[in-house]
C-alpha cells in the first residue's frame, strides 16, 4: 500500500522524458486553440492561421472513398501502401515532376508529416546536422530534435523573397552536414525556387561529395506542388546527377483539399524507402484503407478541381498584398505560391496600446487576436522573428474583413 501511495506522490509531469518536454507544440495549432477558445466565448474571430484549404474535396474523389466502404475495402493494409496507388504515385511523378522512380521507391504514409518524420529518424543519427532553410515549416526543426540530430539555420533574405542561395548553403556545410531540407512552394512564405535555383543548390551538394565530402541528402518538401503559380512546378529530384540524394515528400492535403484524410508519400532510394516501411511498420502501419482509395482517385483523375483552387488561391494573395500594402509600417514578400504572405511586421516592435507592449511577432499576434480578433500566426516559429504568417485559405471577404481589422488594430499602437 505504500509503495502504491509513493508511486501516486510521484507520477506527473515530472515523470514526463526528456524527449518530449524539449519538444515544442506547434505555434500554428497553439494559435488555433486560442482562437477556438475566444470563439467558444461568443467572439467573431477571423481565423488566418491554419494552413487548410476552405474547399471541399473534390466530389469523385470522395466517391471513390464511398466505393471502397461499399465494396468492404475496409481492412488493413501493406505498410508501404496499396500497390496500386504506389504505382499510380510514381507513374505521376515520372509523368509530372520527372522524377525517374518505381513502386519500391514509394511508402504511403498518414500524411506528408509522417513521411518527413520517417525519412530524419530513418537518416539520422545523434550529432548529424541537418540544414533547413529558413523561413521553414514549424516542424521541421522538432523533427530534427527528436531525431537527435542537430539544426542548422540557413536564412533567406526578404529582398530574395526569403529563398536561401547556393552561396549561402554551401557556406553552412560542415564534414557533420547529413542532410537539407525546405519546401518548395514554401510554407510559410509561398517562395518557389525555380529550376536554376535548385539546380544551383544540386551542384553545391555533387561537389562537395565529388571533393571527398561524406553524401548530403536533398529532403524536398513539394507538398503545394499544384498551388504554384510561376507557370512551372521543378521538382530537384528531376535532375539526373544528384538523383539519388533527393527524397521528395509530398501529399493530398493541399492540392486536393483533403486535409483530413491524412495521405502523404515519400519517394527515395529503395534502400530509404524499405527503411521507412520498417519505421512505419512498429509506429502506425499502412494508411487508412479508404483514405488510400481516395487518393488513388485523386492522383489518377480530373485535376480540373485542383486548378480551379489554385487559380482562387491566386486572386487571394493578389487581394491580400494589395490591402497589407496600404498598412504603414508593414513589408510585403510576393509569394509565387501556396497560400500565405509573410510580412515583415517589426515596425510595430517597441510600440503599445493600453497594456499591451509589443515586443515581438508573438506579442503582436496576441495583441491582434484580443483586440481585432483575428488570428495570424508568428514569425519565431517559422524561423523568421520580425514576420507574421497570414493564411489565404479564406473567403475574399474574410480576406478583406481580416485586414480591415488589421489595420485597424495596428493603428493604435505608438
Amino acid at each position: 500500500m505504500s509503495s502504491l501511495a509513493t508511486f501516486r506522490v510521484q507520477a506527473g509531469p515530472q515523470s514526463l522524458s526528456e524527449r518530449i518536454n524539449s519538444l515544442a507544440e506547434s505555434q500554428t495549432l497553439e494559435m488555433a486553440k486560442k482562437a477556438r477558445q475566444l470563439r467558444a466565448k461568443g467572439i467573431d474571430v477571423i481565423s488566418l492561421n491554419l494552413g487548410e484549404p476552405d474547399f471541399q474535396t473534390p466530389q469523385h474523389i470522395k466517391e471513390a472513398a464511398k466505393k471502397a466502404i461499399d465494396e468492404g475495402f475496409t481492412f488493413y493494409t501493406p505498410v508501404a501502401g496499396i500497390p496500386e496507388l504506389r504505382k499510380g504515385i510514381a507513374e505521376k511523378l515520372c509523368r509530372e515532376n520527372h522524377i525517374q522512380v518505381t513502386a519500391e521507391n514509394i511508402v504511403v504514409s498518414t500524411g506528408a508529416k509522417q513521411s518527413l518524420a520517417n525519412v530524419l529518424l530513418c537518416l539520422i543519427n545523434p550529432g548529424d546536422e541537418v540544414i533547413i532553410f529558413a523561413p521553414f515549416w514549424v516542424s521541421y526543426l522538432e523533427m530534427v530534435k527528436l531525431a537527435e540530430g542537430k539544426p542548422v539555420i540557413v536564412s533567406g533574405a526578404l529582398e530574395n523573397e526569403y529563398k536561401v542561395t547556393a552561396q549561402q548553403l554551401q557556406a553552412a556545410i560542415t564534414p557533420k552536414t547529413k542532410a537539407i531540407m525546405f519546401s518548395s512552394p514554401c510554407n510559410p512564405t509561398g517562395a518557389v525556387f525555380s529550376r536554376q535555383e535548385l539546380t544551383a543548390i544540386a551542384r553545391v551538394v555533387k561537389e562537395h561529395e565529388e571533393n571527398g565530402g561524406n553524401p548530403i541528402y536533398i529532403i524536398a518538401d513539394e507538398i503545394y506542388e499544384y498551388i504554384n503559380f510561376t507557370g512551372e512546378h521543378f521538382s530537384i529530384g528531376s535532375l539526373d546527377f544528384i538523383k539519388d540524394n533527393v527524397i521528395t515528400v509530398n501529399g493530398f492535403s493541399k492540392g486536393f483539399a483533403m486535409t483530413g484524410w491524412r495521405v502523404g508519400y515519400m519517394a527515395g532510394p529503395k534502400w530509404l524507402a524499405d527503411a521507412c516501411d520498417k519505421m512505419q511498420g512498429q509506429v502506425t502501419s499502412g494508411t487508412c484503407s479508404i483514405a488510400q482509395k481516395a487518393a488513388l482517385a485523386a492522383i489518377t483523375g480530373d485535376l480540373t478541381p485542383t486548378l480551379q483552387m489554385a487559380q482562387a488561391y491566386r486572386r487571394r494573395r493578389d487581394l491580400a498584398k494589395e490591402l497589407l500594402q496600404q498598412i504603414p509600417g508593414i513589408k510585403t514578400n510576393h509569394p509565387e505560391g501556396a497560400f500565405y504572405i509573410f510580412p515583415d511586421v517589426s515596425a510595430y516592435f517597441g510600440k503599445s496600446f493600453g497594456n499591451y507592449y509589443i515586443g515581438n511577432s508573438y506579442d503582436l499576434c496576441m495583441y491582434l487576436l484580443n483586440e481585432a480578433h483575428v488570428s495570424i500566426v508568428d514569425g519565431d516559429s517559422f524561423g523568421a522573428p520580425n514576420c507574421v504568417r497570414i493564411s489565404t485559405a479564406a473567403a475574399d471577404e474574410q480576406i478583406k474583413q481580416a485586414i480591415s481589422r488589421i489595420g485597424e488594430a495596428l493603428a493604435k499602437l505608438a
